[in-house]
């Protein structure tokens, strides 16, 4: 099947001449083979949307169908590689194009050549079906590789090769097919007839706009610990949810994300960078190679992948790089495994996908973006969930990305939109990121809606009283919200000191436990745990200050103590392995309040 252009609009092509093409059907255009995708179908001619700069395309140049769709190849190799939007790997790339990507360069998506060593699990006249587990492959020190049946395939296992090495090209079993099964679907990456036999490779193709099946969603009901205070105790994230980081320039949406791929108890993490700065990806590939997992001690792109489309790259594959990332995550998730996605940031990708609409001069809806923003936005998050995996086994995907608003400007379209699909809100505050808070995470127009789906995991995992405690300390804060609109017009000193306990409690939270350092090694991560006992030792503090003003003791007289100091130190002070060390502070709070009430009786 083949065409030939008919007009360039940029990424964009107008190709006549053919009467095979179908619609997601990935093309190969012009002499040098550019990797192009059929995104419309009409009676004369088609409109491709091409993944390379297009720049000396003329009209007469023949555009080749490959009769496939646009498809990752999923298999071992992925762990701690590096893709771009379309899944070439970018160490493969610069060997035959140099530093920057060349136009029309092939490679494949997984090395070919590498041998792994593969164990089965699985012998010859096993019934087997879609995302049953037949082999394993150790991937990295950290992942092994669960080697499944592909969904669509059922039937008895005609043959399985012996244990040893094999590449992703090896045939490693024969499936006899099922006649009462579906059809295969998934060797060429799309529906196909069905074939008496189904040959299994290490490696399998999944068209990346289709989301993989699974057996059933269940509600989200444990949280994905990330070991960074705001979130885990204020606004929670459960494992198979949804986040967005919404933030103007320099809030700190990148490094928030880069902590909790660092932190997160996710098992592997795909990190998309569609449309940011080449520097903020290659800080992620420099320091996750010398960082070590925290619950493996191995390093951590041992479990991590990563898609790069940066902001030089064409946009077209950055509209596609996402459904790159969310395919691989779905690959693991298959396996059994919880993932975490880190998108930064769908600004860029909504930004793209206002560039092709414009270019097919569609519509345009609110600030130029396609009336269809919204349903594509849904359709990338929704493909998050906690899942049943075909196989049985318990999984997730989280879906967390970045917002990039222009001007911080929360009601534009994308962070709008974004609102009405995520369960979390991490709004990010210019002047607290200006006044070094970090995580420059709002806590005034931030929330979380998985609290009460959660609240029976942190009552049997950390403690019965952790929500209440925490809604004492939000409760806190948005007091001092409040009593700061009359602080700004007359002071705090006509206050009254129950109000003024009220504004230096406020202080001592979000210092000493809002606020974190990345940097320090105690307060880089900090396991509930302690997070609660933090909680437990500041209202401690809140309940004694206030028995003492009950009796009359002057704020002054309070403030002159550096209990309140001593107490935001905490977090310095003490390490993660024994939270039962912060029960001093208990007895240091006490002291100072036995010393005020005897001073002053």
């Amino acid at each position: 099947m083949t065409g030939a252009i008919f007009g360039v609009n940029g990424p964009v092509l107008t190709v006549t001449g053919q009467d095979g093409f179908r619609m997601s059907e990935m093309v190969l255009v012009g002499e040098e083979r550019l990797i192009g995708e059929v995104i419309g179908i009409e009676a004369a001619r088609s409109t491709v949307q091409v993944f390379e700069d297009t720049t000396g395309l003329k009209p007469g140049e023949l555009v080749y169908g490959t009769g496939s769709q646009l498809a990752a190849t999923l298999g071992p190799g992925m762990i701690g590689n590096i893709f771009d939007g379309i899944q070439r790997p970018l160490r493969a790339i610069e060997k035959s194009s140099g530093v920057f990507i060349s136009r029309g360069v092939h490679v494949e998506n997984l090395d070919t050549e590498k041998k792994w060593e593969v164990k089965f699990l699985a012998h010859s006249g096993d019934k087997v079906s879609g995302g049953d587990i037949i082999a394993q492959v150790q991937e990295s020190p950290s992942i092994t590789n669960w080697v499944m049946i592909p969904p669509g395939v059922k039937g008895a296992l005609k043959k399985v090769a012996p244990d040893g090495l094999y590449n992703i090209k090896d045939v490693i079993a024969i499936v006899a097919s099922d006649a009462s099964g579906p059809k295969n679907y998934f060797q060429d990456g799309e529906e196909a007839p069905k074939s008496p036999e189904t040959e299994i490779f290490l490696a399998q193709k999944w068209p990346i706009r289709n989301p993989r099946p699974v057996k059933q969603r269940k509600m989200v009901d444990r949280p994905l610990i990330t070991g960074q205070r705001i979130i885990d105790t204020l606004f929670p994230i459960g494992k198979g949810g949804m986040a967005a980081i919404p933030g103007g320039f320099g809030t700190g949406k990148t490094m928030t994300q880069h902590q909790l791929a660092k932190w997160s108890d996710a098992d592997i993490i795909v990190y998309i960078g569609c449309g940011e700065r080449g520097n903020e990806m290659t800080e992620v590939l420099e320091d996750f190679s010398k960082l070590k997992d925290p619950r493996t001690g191995k390093a951590l792109m041992d479990r991590t992948i990563l898609i790069a489309n940066t902001s030089n790259m064409p946009v077209a594959a950055r509209e596609a790089s996402i459904y790159t990332g969310i395919t691989i995550a779905e690959y693991y998730r298959d396996m059994g495994y919880h993932v975490a996605i880190m998108a930064d940031s769908t600004s860029r990708w909504a930004e793209a996908l206002r560039e092709l609409s414009g270019r097919l001069e569609e519509m345009p809806a609110e600030e130029g973006f396609p009336a269809y923003l919204a349903s594509r936005l849904s359709s990338f998050y929704e493909r998050a969930g906690n899942i049943t995996a075909l196989n049985g086994k318990s999984a997730s995907i989280t879906i967390i990305g970045a917002v990039s608003p222009q001007g911080a400007d929360f009601s534009e379209p994308v962070t709008q939109n974004t609102k009405r699909f995520v369960r979390v809100f991490w709004a990010l505050d210019r002047s607290l990121a200006y006044a070094r808070h970090f995580p420059a995470i709002q806590w005034l127009t931030s929330y979380s809606e998985y609290l009460d789906d959660m609240q029976p995991w942190y009552e049997a995992n950390v403690g019965p009283d952790f929500l209440t405690h925490r809604q004492a300390l939000l409760r806190i804060l948005y007091e001092e919200s409040d009593l700061m609109e009359i602080v700004k017009l007359i002071g705090s000193d006509v206050l009254p000191d129950s109000q003024r306990l009220t504004l230096e409690i406020a202080r001592v939270i979000r210092l000493g436990f809002v606020q974190q350092n990345a940097y320090h090694a105690f307060d880089t991560y900090v396991p509930f745990a302690k997070q609660l006992k933090m909680m437990e030792i500041i209202l401690y503090l809140n309940e004694k200050c206030r028995k003492l003003i009950s009796l009359g003791i002057s704020m002054n007289v309070l403030k002159a103590c550096d209990i309140f100091d001593q107490v935001i130190a905490i977090k310095y002070n003490t390490g993660n392995s024994d939270p039962a060390q912060l029960n001093s502070y208990f007895k240091e709070i006490d002291s100072f309040y036995g010393r005020l009430y005897e001073n002053n009786a």
